[in-house]
């Protein structure tokens, strides 16, 4: 079953109080240090629902380019599977990971849909335009805190993060605020082989994402990010 609420607005998170959206003030600038982060890593998902394989996903860091101006970091998601296509590119604020626009192609049970997001953190808005054959429609979404995007807080949390046991993050969603912890290191299979992976799963029970321990801090299995009901994404190659 597609959850097609996920298509319009995805999980935010930050360790730093969230603002009332009548402040003007954005998202503080990260303390990266040495980045994990390399220009052209791909990570390969076999996506499986109610543990049947019913596609295959990509997720890439392209590095950094300009959008409008601004330097961004550029990621982009692809999901294909039996009647589904799912093409993210998105594009985040180079000093924090916070998105700034985020472009959709979507094509479900042939029902074909562009999409494009566009984050405004002074305001915590975010505005919607869909594209349905000559139809255009628009929404924007107001919250007192910002919004964000699942794939946006893991390459953040990977570039920046502590990976200390206890670590909790408020998960601002267009529709409703969750928690995501790290609650503990556990093992997980995945490209064949064991890793000692961090465990993050939030509340309520949307995301759950185990990042490899190693200074690269892989995301080898995320659950809850893809639009389709009970969908797990696990590693099954990575270059």
């Amino acid at each position: 079953m597609i959850s097609l609420a996920f298509f319009y607005g995805e999980a935010s998170a930050g360790s730093w109080i969230q603002p009332k959206a009548t402040e003007d003030i954005a998202p503080p600038a990260l303390n990266v240090g040495n980045s994990p982060l390399i220009a052209g890593e791909t990570i390969t998902y076999a996506i499986k629902s109610l543990k049947i394989n019913v596609g295959k996903a990509t997720l890439t860091y392209h590095g950094m380019e300009e959008l409008n101006g601004q330097p961004v970091h550029y990621i982009q998601f692809v999901a294909r599977g039996v009647n589904f296509l799912d093409e993210e590119k998105i594009y985040a604020d180079a000093r924090n990971f916070y998105p700034v626009m985020i472009k959709r192609d979507l094509n479900i049970f042939g029902k074909k849909e562009k999409i494009v997001e566009e984050y405004d953190h002074h305001k915590c808005t975010l505005k919607i335009t869909k594209f349905v054959k000559d139809q255009q429609t628009a929404q924007t979404i107001q919250k007192s805190g910002l919004l964000d995007n699942i794939y946006c807080f893991i390459y953040r949390h990977r570039q920046s993060g502590r990976f200390q046991i206890g670590d909790s993050f408020l998960i601002s969603l267009p529709t409703q605020d969750v928690t995501i912890n790290l609650s503990k290191v556990t093992k997980l299979k995945a490209a064949g082989k064991e890793f000692d992976a961090y465990y993050m799963m939030s509340k309520p029970s949307k995301y759950k994402v185990w990042f490899d321990v190693s200074e690269r801090k892989i995301p080898l299995k995320i659950s809850g990010s893809v639009g389709l009901s009970n969908t797990d994404m696990t590693m099954t190659s990575y270059k």
